[in-house]
């Protein structure tokens, strides 16, 4: 499971959300670095977001095993209503009630317009169930987001909702999680 490369205005905070916001130089050389960290791994599927900063490297990724990925809307990032694209430091200013109570309940609450973290772990859910039910056995590339990732983790860890920034997900990072049997999973690797 690997989070997108670097995206353009990554240096200013914002909630991206599920707009499509291009790849920059160095986040094509995050997946770089995984092609050459995964080519010799026994991939069956590649699976990615629909947005282009996740296929663009799914792409890159599964060419390299002679694959083609499924690109799943399920995969998306959380859905930031009325504050995707925005500045951080401009949702304080012109929000400042609201954002206040996202930071108090990161859970529940609901952006205006868009999903909460209960919303996202329940489409992330129905993604993975999908794409293991497929691959029984089987290496599989899932390539997402941030929020997609870190609440998939916190399920597998068996982790509460509202520890979600407690996990790191750096551009490029690639996690390992082996679902088994009767719906064990092993986290093996985070942010790696």
């Amino acid at each position: 499971m690997l989070r997108h490369g670097e995206v353009e205005g990554h240096g200013e905070p914002r909630y991206n959300g599920q707009q499509d916001v291009a790849l920059t130089s160095r986040g094509r050389d995050h997946y770089r670095q995984l092609v050459e960290r995964l080519k010799s791994r026994p991939i069956q599927a590649v699976y990615s977001s629909d947005l282009s900063r996740c296929l663009e490297g799914a792409e890159m990724l599964a060419a390299v095993h002679g694959l083609v990925p499924t690109p799943l809307q399920a995969l998306r990032e959380l859905h930031a209503g009325e504050w995707e694209g925005r500045p951080w430091s401009e949702l304080q200013a012109r929000y400042p009630q609201e954002w206040q109570s996202r930071l108090d309940d990161l859970v529940h609450y609901r952006i205006p317009g868009g999903e909460n973290l209960l919303d996202l772990r329940q489409r992330a859910r129905s993604a993975v169930a999908e794409i293991t039910a497929r691959h029984k056995g089987q290496e599989v590339i899932v390539v997402a987001h941030g929020g997609i990732n870190r609440v998939l983790l916190l399920d597998a860890l068996d982790a509460p909702l509202d520890k979600v920034l407690s996990l790191s997900q750096f551009y490029g990072c690639m996690n390992i999680l082996d679902y088994g049997a009767g719906g064990r999973v092993s986290v093996q690797l985070i942010n790696g």
